[in-house]
């Protein structure tokens, strides 16, 4: 048969087919080659042609582009279309773990956390040892833990629901507690930051406080709550606020002052002694 592009004779000379058609080597080489991406010059049929995305080497020049070593069958990564090997990538661009300081080699997998870069093998709870993977964590002092393991360790238990606080909380008497279980013990409204008054360990609101619990004033006839560092008076078994304490008849004020009693009524010493 003759070589299809150049037409001579393929008697006693080395041919290729493409297509199912015969071409000389010489033909076929300058026809189909693919030029080298290291050295430009083509890659001849009886040459090994090496391929990665859509790019080709010979086989003497598919190396490392930083320490020219060999990547003939041999993990490399590349990064801006530079070829380069394990070593030299890793040593270029690779992230350190966190946890050991050691090279996270390409092709190995990584754990990304807060900003930080993991072994697979050193992302795993700071008790129990075993790897977090996706699973839900809890950090505590830079370490890593399962929230079983640190419900376990370090989780307090809320006073009411006693089921764990894994975030806030409140800590009322001593004690802890989920925000919305410190509530009023008269109308269950939440109490976190609002103001509140303890009776018998537990806490009311300023309202509830009032209508169970506090004194009335004996002028006014509203609950004297002391709230604010209010002033009271308190004289055989009646109270006052401080702005209500005056005299019955005058209305001048007795804070401080002598007075006398009628009754039910309190008189400075002007109107007591008229």
């Amino acid at each position: 048969t003759d070589c299809h592009y150049c037409l001579q004779s393929l008697r006693g000379r080395k041919y290729t087919l493409r297509e199912e058609k015969a071409y000389c080597i010489t033909c076929y080489d300058s026809l189909f080659a693919n030029p080298c991406e290291e050295c430009k010059q083509p890659i001849e049929c009886d040459s090994k042609d090496l391929a990665y995305k859509g790019r080709h080497w010979h086989e003497r020049c598919f190396k490392c582009a930083k320490c020219s070593r060999s990547l003939v069958e041999k993990p490399f990564a590349a990064k801006d279309e530079v070829l380069l090997c394990t070593e030299c990538y890793s040593d270029e661009y690779s992230s350190k773990c966190f946890h050991c300081q050691k090279t996270i080699m390409p092709g190995s997998r990584k754990m990304e956390f807060k900003g930080s870069s993991w072994h697979e093998s050193c992302f795993v709870c700071q008790y129990c040892r075993q790897p977090l993977g996706t699973k839900p964590l809890i950090t505590k002092d830079n370490e890593n833990y399962c929230v079983p393991c640190f419900e376990k360790q370090f989780a307090h238990h809320c006073y009411s629901c006693k089921k764990v606080i894994t975030s806030g909380g409140v800590t009322y008497h001593d004690q802890p507690w989920h925000k919305e279980c410190f509530v009023c013990a008269g109308c269950e409204v939440q109490l976190c930051g609002q103001r509140f008054i303890s009776k018998d360990e537990y806490p009311y609101c300023v309202d509830c406080f009032s209508k169970f619990y506090a004194k009335k004033c004996a002028a006014c006839k509203k609950p004297i709550t002391a709230l604010g560092g209010a002033k009271f008076v308190s004289f055989e078994e009646r109270q006052w606020h401080g702005e209500c304490f005056k005299c019955s008849r005058c209305s001048v004020s007795l804070l401080g002052q002598g007075f006398l009693t009628q009754q039910d009524d309190v008189l400075c010493h002007e109107c007591g002694s008229a």
